[in-house]
């Protein structure tokens, strides 16, 4: 086998990030990984710094994230091109991406060390923006792409569409188009539901909409979502941001068209997903801090008694 490398990054204003760092490093140089850095983080001894480009993930087994979401979701920019799994240690609020806490740090890499975790793929979309009938831009998102007014006075109308045929004209804050991995992101915030990784889906989340019909919908993943701007003077600009860190600025009269993503992000898991659902279940609970103290389990089961 080659020589194993992983890519460390981490919060460059944090200094817990910039210590946790440090530590990371230093325990997979010690285990005979080599570790790169990139350029616009501090960097670390034993390390080799990289740019922050396209190629910086390129090769390596592994890219290990300290920080919240918002640095997993940058880090994805650069490990998605390159097939690399991501794992992430929380050092943010939520860090609902993240698979581990400050705490279990030095564990977590000794794992990794021990290749003791799996890779699950998590669904992706592609995002194009075309005016007048010409693609005047394409990104993508991970959590979601988010079509929203540009003034904070005004609301944006749209026209929602679904594989190609319009559903609803409505004035509102914006719209939501999310991953089953954004469910528990803005589109949650906006009223969307919770979406168990497991199922392939589409959502489209109105956000403050003015109308009698515009609820949260769940679509196949092989539908495609449109949103369309209605130029008009009761009305803002509007902009699409995806993932809360690529912004477009819309023209008058855009069409935004998003579908599944051609390239997944993976993530790495220390415990290998559970029948049923289980570990997200517990993720639910611990990341939102929900109330489940009464609970009995599955009685029946030790009783011998069936429902």
């Amino acid at each position: 086998m080659g020589q194993r490398s992983v890519l460390v990054t981490a919060h460059p204003g944090r200094e817990n990030a910039r210590r946790s760092a440090r530590l990371v490093t230093e325990r997979l140089i010690a285990a005979g990984i080599s570790v790169f850095t990139l350029e616009d983080e501090p960097s670390c001894p034993g390390a080799e710094q990289v740019p922050a480009d396209l190629d910086a993930a390129k090769g390596v087994e592994l890219v290990f994230v300290l920080g919240g979401d918002g640095s997993l979701l940058r880090a994805a920019e650069l490990s998605r091109p390159a097939g690399a799994p991501l794992i992430g240690v929380n050092l943010g609020h939520v860090g609902f991406l993240a698979e581990a806490e400050p705490d279990g740090l030095a564990d977590t890499v000794d794992r990794v060390v021990a290749r003791q975790y799996t890779v699950e793929e998590r669904m992706t979309i592609d995002v194009a923006v075309r005016a007048q009938g010409e693609l005047v831009a394409s990104t993508w998102a991970l959590n979601e792409a988010t079509v929203e007014k540009a003034a904070r006075e005004r609301m944006v109308e749209v026209i929602t569409e679904v594989d190609g045929r319009p559903l609803s004209r409505f004035g509102c804050d914006g719209v939501v188009c999310s991953t089953p991995t954004g469910s528990t992101a803005y589109a949650f915030s906006a009223g969307g539901p919770v979406v168990w990784p497991g199922v392939e889906a589409l959502l489209m989340v109105p956000i403050s909409a003015h109308a009698l019909f515009a609820p949260p919908l769940v679509v196949s993943p092989q539908s495609v979502l449109a949103v369309e701007v209605i130029p008009g003077n009761e009305t803002s600009g509007a902009v699409l941001w995806c993932d809360g860190r690529r912004k477009v600025d819309l023209p008058p009269g855009a069409r935004i068209e998003v579908r599944r993503g051609a390239l997944p992000v993976l993530l790495a898991r220390l415990q290998a997903p559970g029948a049923g659902g289980g570990p997200f279940t517990d993720r639910l609970v611990a990341k939102f801090g929900l109330p489940v103290s009464g609970w009995r389990g599955r009685t029946w089961e030790d009783t011998g008694e069936h429902a």
